[in-house]
């Protein structure tokens, strides 16, 4: 990977990364984020390499049966279906962005791989033949906003992992016992494009467990500069919220535990200050 095209990260109460006067002058388009793969890819898509390695090894190290088949629900723009496949994995993914699923299955094409990615909600869905892995790195189980649809989640996904096979889960934990973190912001640069996003948190209930967050990319090529503004929604998770989710699961027991430094060889212990967290599962 070129360094150019390494995300950078700042993350806290306040994390400015552009010149804010700079920013304020641009143009603005208010609208759903995600409804542009392309810049969502080049800020989440740079940081493809420690977790597809990390996945690698969580395969080899947790799952108790061999992984051929791979499947990620909110799989986005394929930023790892199509390495895993070049990897030699069957893949598979679904999101419920149409634009999201036909990116992904063009990148699929043009790297000799058949589009795989289908349209679909995924606390509510079933495939067509059985998988030895799931995956969901950034966050994105959080976008269910109800703990009926997390559940649906789980349950669909018991239906389609094979005993002993993996679901590895990421996602930004609420700590009880630190201020969590507020605002996180990304760079990211490939050629002539570049993308700084910011996003913050606008406000946290967590007696209704809704967290409302602010975000937007700044977007710049060489003949034009703009932003892009929306909301995004995220359901809040304690460790101990998100512990007793899996324990309701019939299907599901956590192997192992680890932090956004995708070390295998270094899990951690769950406490209430936890916020970073990849929660390895495996299906009973």
């Amino acid at each position: 990977m070129s360094l150019r095209e390494w995300p950078e990260r700042t993350r806290g109460a306040s994390a400015p990364i552009q010149n804010e006067t700079t920013a304020f002058m641009l143009p603005t388009i208010a609208g759903d984020i995600y409804d542009y793969p392309a810049y969502y890819d080049l800020v989440y898509g740079s940081d493809w390499w420690a977790e597809f390695h990390f996945l690698l090894d969580c395969f080899e190290k947790h799952g108790q049966r061999k992984i051929q088949r791979v499947f990620e629900p909110a799989c986005g723009t394929g930023r790892l279906l199509y390495r895993l496949a070049k990897e030699g994995y069957k893949v598979s993914g679904l999101d419920r962005n149409p634009r999201m699923v036909a990116y992904c299955n063009r990148r699929l094409e043009r790297h000799g791989f058949p589009p795989s990615c289908i349209e679909g909600d995924m606390s509510d869905f079933r495939l067509s033949r059985p998988v030895d892995a799931a995956f969901n790195m950034i966050n994105s189980f959080r976008h269910l906003a109800t703990g009926r649809e997390a559940q649906g989640h789980l349950d669909c996904l018991g239906q389609c992992v094979s005993r002993g096979g993996l679901y590895v889960l990421g996602l930004h934990l609420t700590p009880t016992t630190v201020e969590p973190s507020e605002r996180e912001s990304w760079s990211a640069r490939r050629g002539h494009l570049a993308v700084v996003t910011d996003l913050w948190v606008k406000d946290r209930d967590l007696h209704k467990r809704q967290e409302r967050c602010g975000m937007t990319y700044d977007i710049y090529t060489p003949t034009q500069a703009f932003r892009l503004e929306g909301e995004v929604s995220f359901r809040t998770y304690t460790a101990a919220q998100l512990k007793r989710l899996v324990a309701a699961s019939p299907a599901w027991e956590i192997a192992a535990v680890y932090d956004f430094g995708y070390d295998v060889e270094a899990p951690i212990e769950v406490t209430p200050a936890t916020e970073d967290a990849v929660f390895v599962l495996r299906r009973k």
